[in-house]
């Protein structure tokens, strides 16, 4: 089985956290879902380094990235994913949608509105409990 590792970005601005939605895929159980920005590290690279460069590439920003959030493992159906999550402070919602087809800011007790991808679900419900 593929292993996958990736980071993910929680980037707040003010009382309202970032949800992007993919863009269709092949792979129906991702495809048009929303998730945490972010991508897969690539070799040499931090984690925060990560996300700074994914987040230069999908989003056009370069927030404030702070501690570690929460790590998942998440089984899809043909990979294993592990992803590391950050909180992110961001001083705008002036953002560049590169990659996802769209995107809303919503406060945590909104964020269970929308169809999330399986391994940012965990993430969604531990922002919720810290609310």
């Amino acid at each position: 089985m593929k292993k996958v590792e990736v980071v993910a970005a929680i980037l707040i601005y003010g009382d309202e956290i970032l949800c992007a939605q993919r863009a269709k895929s092949k792979l129906d159980y991702i495809s048009e879902k929303f998730e945490f920005p972010g991508g897969k590290i690539e070799a040499g690279e931090t984690k925060k380094e990560a996300l700074k460069r994914e987040l230069e590439e999908e989003l056009s920003i370069n927030p404030e990235i702070n501690d570690s959030y929460i790590t998942v493992t998440h089984q899809y159906p043909d990979f294993e994913l592990t992803m590391h999550s950050f909180l992110c402070d961001i001083n705008t919602k002036d953002i560049s949608l590169n990659e996802h087809i769209s995107s809303i800011w919503l406060k945590r007790s909104e964020l269970l509105s929308l169809d999330w991808a399986a391994a940012d679900v965990p993430i969604v419900n531990k922002l919720m409990q810290d609310e």
